[in-house]
């Protein structure tokens, strides 16, 4: 009835079965081991790959560094071939009609260069090619390198920003007119054009690098280069100024330097992508995070007129000693080193804030990030995974008016924050509900920067009318003013303790206060506004940042300071680790610049998409937290 074979036969009593159980394990046993060899041969094999991938990578890297290099030296030169031109144009018409003919010939002898001349000038760069010399780490990972660290020494995996690499002068200029004060007006295309704006800190439009600025003896920066520490704040805007074609700029390398130098036994590789490969190097990393961790050999931002250390590279940070002489800073062996020093920063979350965001701040006892934005803050809980959306929205102000500064109180219960409006408000964050607890009002129409004395019972307001208004919070009222800003004080900190004040305004000042005797100590004048300091924790330095794109790092009781080039455009805001030992900038430029105090090693940068506004690290140095013209703010864990 049922097909043959369909059930199988009974075993007969005696027979024994085919495999036993302890022969069963055993032979799954050798198919384990042999499954198992083959895993580790294939990840020998995917290794060995990977390791001669990011080999292929750094050759890669190296011939666009040179191209690029060869490309910045050939508009140079055509660009001083032209003024040259015009300039014995203008010569000529002086001298007399014989001599007129001999000029002429002599100019045209010039320009028939031989192939023999040619060659000869090729040699003689070849033997000095110290300045091209790009000497690549050999020390191999002995893993594959992960897409979002980097061990000391090894080559951290980028991605280019995607953002357009030429902005119109038209864009540009229609975005400068924002609701941020004349120490921070950006070129954020989403504030509103009607407010009024002046001494905007505004980059020049991008050109082409052929064609020549004004006729002017300020407009001496060749392309994409920074000025030199003496030129006046119209020349560190001026039209030769092109960063835009070369925005994405990346550096490879190990935690050692001297400023600018690749001769050191810690080697580097500096890239300096076009717009056709920057676009199309996809390295792994996330996208919006084009990251540096040295930048220092971005020759986009340097300027060939900056003095030079003996290898031939455009140093970054200079000190100035108290007659005014500027060398380049040799920086020591445990600059990027040590205790403390962080190696690179990895960006954890972005947090959609859905306007501009002009002021953060973060709480290292809760793990919460408040982001300032137009008339609301905005609390976003950073210590779980997975997208962010904000858990609590405190509306301050009134709806239309942007959030300048939001400070918490050191026991992280409350926040005060200030803008464009002559109150500031008290939030309680202990309460079930945020709620405001208190409002102190000013004469001032707006508010630019905030401060919180160590003990938390006094408040500093910087006002637009120059002002500094000192609060009692216990009480809720206005104790003091500090006078002396002749325009408004854009920024502020506490030092000594909470015995010193200091601010930086408008009039391109920067003074200290005596809060117990309630007078003046310092006044430190400078060329340009000042946009943003700190001052660090434990140490007699003062860091400020310029709206001529430059840091400079004042030695509070010594006539010596250091002055770093690295940032492209205003400097926005500025802080320091709470373990003094390095601290952060943020500007127009896009970047965010991590700094070794005081000499100013960079130690890294991390490229925006967009102008950075504000800035913030928690108290036990593990996260930085920026506010961007994009309208989100970022979280980075910083990784040491």
């Amino acid at each position: 009835m049922y097909p043959q074979g369909r059930h199988p036969t009974p075993l007969q009593s005696g027979q024994p079965f085919k495999f036993s159980i302890l022969e069963i394990c055993d032979r799954i046993k050798e198919e384990f081991q042999f499954l198992q060899a083959q895993y580790h041969s294939l990840k020998l094999e995917c290794e060995k790959l990977a390791s001669e991938k990011t080999e292929m990578q750094r050759h890669y890297v190296m011939y666009y560094e040179m191209s690029y290099g060869l490309n910045v030296e050939m508009h140079k030169q055509a660009e001083i071939v032209k003024r040259l031109s015009g300039i014995c144009a203008q010569i000529i018409p002086f001298l007399t009609q014989e001599h007129q003919q001999q000029v002429l010939q002599a100019m045209e002898r010039a320009k028939q260069v031989t192939v023999g001349e040619l060659n000869s000038l090729i040699g003689e760069s070849d033997e000095d090619k110290s300045d091209y010399n790009l000497v690549v780490d050999e020390d191999q990972p002995s893993e594959p390198p992960s897409p979002t660290t980097a061990p000391c020494g090894k080559v951290p995996i980028c991605i280019s920003a995607h953002r357009d690499l030429v902005e119109s002068p038209a864009s540009l200029a229609s975005s400068l007119s924002s609701p941020l004060p004349r120490a921070k007006e950006l070129v954020l295309n989403d504030l509103p054009a009607s407010t009024p704006a002046s001494k905007s800190c505004d980059s020049s439009p991008p050109q082409d690098a052929s064609t020549p600025g004004p006729s002017s003896a300020t407009h001496l920066r060749q392309l994409a280069a920074k000025p030199t520490p003496s030129t006046d704040s119209i020349a560190l805007r001026s039209p030769l100024t092109l960063s835009s074609p070369f925005t994405a700029s990346f550096s490879l390398g190990s935690h050692s330097a001297l400023n600018g130098d690749l001769s050191m036994p810690s080697s580097y590789v500096s890239l300096h992508l076009s717009p056709q490969v920057s676009g199309s190097v996809v390295y792994g990393r996330s996208p919006m995070m084009a990251f540096e961790s040295h930048p220092h050999l971005r020759g986009s931002s340097m300027s060939s007129s900056l003095p030079t250390i003996p290898g031939g590279k455009p140093a970054y940070s200079f000190h100035v000693s108290a007659d005014g002489q500027m060398q380049p800073v040799p920086f020591p062996s445990d600059a990027l080193v040590g205790a403390g020093i962080p190696r690179h920063a990895r960006q954890l979350h972005t947090l959609a804030h859905g306007e501009v965001v002009c002021a953060v701040t973060i709480s290292g006892s809760t793990q919460h990030v408040y982001t300032g934005g137009k008339g609301c803050v905005k609390v976003w809980d950073v210590g779980q995974p997975g997208a962010k959306t904000p858990v609590a929205q405190l509306d301050c102000l009134n709806r239309d008016n942007y959030i300048r500064s939001c400070k918490l109180l050191p026991d992280g219960r409350s926040l005060i924050v200030g803008g464009e409006a002559n109150t500031l408000s008290i939030w309680d964050l202990a309460a079930p509900t945020p709620r405001i607890k208190a409002e102190l009002t000013s004469s001032a129409p707006a508010c630019y920067a905030l401060a919180v004395s160590p003990d938390a019972k006094v408040c500093f307001s910087c006002c637009s009318d120059g002002n500094i208004v000192v609060w009692d919070l216990q009480n809720q009222t206005m104790v003091r003013q500090f006078q002396g800003h002749t325009d408004g004080a854009s920024c502020i900190d506490i030092s000594d303790y909470g015995t010193r004040l200091w601010t930086g305004g408008l009039d391109n000042t920067v003074r200290c206060w005596d809060l117990r005797e309630g007078r003046q100590l310092q006044q430190h004048d400078f060329s340009s506004q000042i946009f943003s300091l700190g001052h660090c924790p434990n140490q007699d330095w003062l860091a400020v940042g310029m709206e001529s794109s430059n840091v400079e790092i004042l030695h509070v009781r010594k006539p010596e300071k250091y002055q770093l080039h690295l940032h492209e455009s205003c400097v926005l805001s500025l802080k320091f680790a709470s373990c003094g030992r390095w601290f952060v900038s943020t500007g127009k430029d896009n970047l965010l610049n991590a700094w070794r105090t005081p000499y100013g090693a960079s130690i890294f940068q991390s490229k925006e998409s967009s102008s950075v506004l504000s800035c913030d690290i928690s108290g036990n140095n593990k996260y930085i937290v920026t506010g961007s013209g994009d309208k989100k703010a970022t979280v980075y864990e910083v990784v040491y």
